[in-house]
């Protein structure tokens, strides 16, 4: 476990001190400074967990001090004021810049752990809060009883236990997420935050600020590496990372160290990186798309997600979570489905995989009536967004509802697999038929996951 990092602000050297050596014997990583300006060094070369500040300094007051950090927008980062001059007044006032607490000196060192300790809880707690108010569910083991569920469980299991990096890959919608936030609650770093990037809602002229913050007029925005330190960065997807940004990122993951925009001074980070795609990499730096040096980083140990289609034996047992989920969530009206819904569910192809599965549940429990969600009311909703087994046969139009590059990789990928078919495995024969260069073509197939041998050995 990462120990939390506390700033102590007091200009009183004996009480500095005393608090120090007191937070160091508890377990802590402790940092000092004697006024505003040693403050906002400490702050600038790194981000606490938490500050113990004092209101009453020669050159700037701590309630000063406090509505200047809170008006930076880094209010996730919980502030207990310290004062032996306290007055109701002042307490009230520094709890509604923002202050987490307020504690009188002389100080109670009984009350002071204490007040620590629940001050990094709340800010703990508050961001679980905000995570699980994005993205709607708590941290939940992947699920399924199939083999290869059982197997994926152990993996994230065994390589939790190891602070390495991990490269996720999976089909859009197959859960990367979800066994990202599992192996972070399996691991050492549990208690430390959990930062998710979309890498690909990031613009890319403000992606390195996003990711490494700023310093403007002696003001800090603390960017996603910064939040993250002692815990995981996620990233989702990796592979939509623009060329510029992979760079910086890889000095910052060799190092350990980066400079904020705008700033001079290094900054240390330790966190462990998890990286998710439903890309291949390997073909997108063969085709110079990915850098090598960032790919080679981040596939220390590589998960497979599988499909849907590869454990759908699981869907019962699927069906009823999402159910739980939207009647306690969304207070949605119990349903369940029937053997022969269920039957028809194991059996359809799940192009968008778990993702899918849930909002067909979703649906199911809005639009429909009655205990039972019978074959008949599910039918036209996969007749809607199926795609069949034999995708070579033909898109349907749910395929205009996807972004365009998936929709072009779809079509792609269906394509390809019918070329193949009829040219009996040939990529020379296809080439010509596509009207592409061989070595293109080859590059093309490795890029959507097509393997010529496998195709031509399919019934």
């Amino acid at each position: 476990m990462i120990a939390s990092h506390i700033l102590v602000v007091d200009d009183e050297p004996e009480i500095r001190n005393l608090v120090q050596e007191i937070l160091i014997d508890e377990g802590y990583e402790v940092s000092v400074a004697e006024n505003a300006a040693t403050a906002r060094d400490s702050r600038r070369a790194r981000r606490p967990d938490l500050i113990l500040l004092d209101i009453w300094m020669p050159d700037v007051d701590g309630i000063t001090l406090l509505k200047e950090w809170q008006e930076e927008g880094n209010a996730n980062t919980p502030v207990i004021m310290m004062s032996g001059h306290g007055t109701v007044e002042t307490a009230v006032e520094a709890t509604r810049l923002g202050a987490y607490d307020f504690i009188e000196k002389p100080l109670s060192l009984a009350k002071l752990l204490l007040t620590i300790d629940r001050a990094l809880q709340a800010g703990k707690l508050q961001r679980e809060n905000s995570d699980l108010r994005e993205h709607l569910q708590p941290v939940v083991e992947p699920m399924g009883k199939s083999v290869i569920m059982q197997q994926l469980r152990e993996q994230i299991e065994r390589v939790a236990k190891h602070d390495t990096w991990v490269l996720i890959e999976g089909e859009a919608g197959s859960g990367k997420r979800q066994c990202a936030r599992y192996l972070h609650a399996m691991s050492s770093r549990n208690q430390g935050p959990f930062v998710e990037i979309g890498v690909a809602s990031m613009a890319s002229e403000h992606a390195a600020t996003e990711l490494f913050g700023s310093e403007q007029d002696g003001r800090i925005h603390y960017g996603h590496l910064e939040q993250a330190n002692g815990g995981i960065l996620y990233f989702d997807d990796i592979a939509d990372m623009d060329m510029t940004t992979q760079g910086k990122l890889v000095s910052a993951l060799e190092s350990g160290t980066f400079l904020r925009n705008g700033g001079s001074e290094a900054v240390t980070i330790d966190v462990r990186v998890i990286a998710a795609t439903k890309y291949d990499l390997n073909a997108r730096v063969a085709n110079g798309d990915f850098r090598d040096d960032l790919f080679y980083q981040l596939n220390v140990v590589p998960l497979k997600i599988p499909s849907l289609r590869e454990h759908s034996e699981d869907i019962p047992e699927l069906l009823n979570f999402f159910v739980d989920h939207f009647v306690t969530q969304s207070h949605l009206t119990y349903r369940h489905f029937s053997v022969a819904a269920q039957n028809r569910l194991r059996n359809y192809n799940w192009l968008g995989n778990i993702r899918e599965l849930q909002n067909l549940v979703q649906r199911v429990l809005i639009t429909g009536g009655g205990d039972t969600a019978e074959l008949d009311e599910i039918e036209p909703m996969l007749g809607t967004s199926a795609v069949p087994s034999n995708r070579a046969a033909g898109l349907l139009p749910e395929v205009y509802s996807l972004p365009l590059r998936e929709a072009r990789e779809l079509f792609e990928k269906s394509y390809l697999e019918h070329r193949l078919k009829e040219a009996g495995g040939s990529v020379g024969k296809v080439a010509k038929l596509a009207g592409m260069e061989r070595t293109h073509l080859y590059r093309k197939l490795r890029a959507l996951g097509i393997d010529p041998k496998k195709i031509t050995s399919r019934p």
